[in-house]
């Protein structure tokens, strides 16, 4: 069982790295989709209850924000991976803008979410962490 722990700013390559690398094993749970944190709150307590494995795709730019899923993963056996997407504002900014209409987030929260973000520790109770760039291909490298 994994618990997967996607952080970086809108606009980052996180959701399209989901489909690329976890679409056909985890489930994918995002604010985006579900609107509530009442409906995330019941999918993630459904995925540590069923065992099944799970990526929370939000920003989750600060420790404080990524406890909310860490703590409860890890006293249910979950084993917990964060990436991290190492992507630079303007280059998120330049996602974002090629964003469909509804999908796009305004610029200054895209700034404002940048500012707050924090790399992840193991201190947190992350089993391991990875960094993502993406190249000027749209790729993704993982270290």
């Amino acid at each position: 069982m994994e618990a997967v722990i996607l952080i970086g700013v809108q606009g980052a390559g996180k959701t399209t790295f989901y489909r690329k690398r976890f679409f056909d094993t985890h489930v994918r749970i995002s604010l985006d989709m579900l609107r509530t944190r009442g409906r995330e709150r019941f999918i993630f307590e459904a995925c540590l209850v069923a065992q099944q494995s799970f990526v929370v795709d939000n920003t989750n730019p600060a420790a404080i924000d990524r406890a909310r899923y860490v703590g409860p993963a890890r006293a249910a056996g979950f084993r917990l991976v964060a990436y991290f997407f190492a992507t630079p504002l303007r280059e998120a900014t330049r996602r974002n803008n090629m964003r469909k209409l509804k999908q796009k987030i305004p610029a200054v929260a895209v700034a404002g979410t940048f500012k707050k973000l924090e790399r992840p520790t193991l201190e947190e109770g992350f089993d391991e962490i990875h960094t993502v760039e993406l190249t000027a291909e749209d790729r993704f490298i993982v270290s």
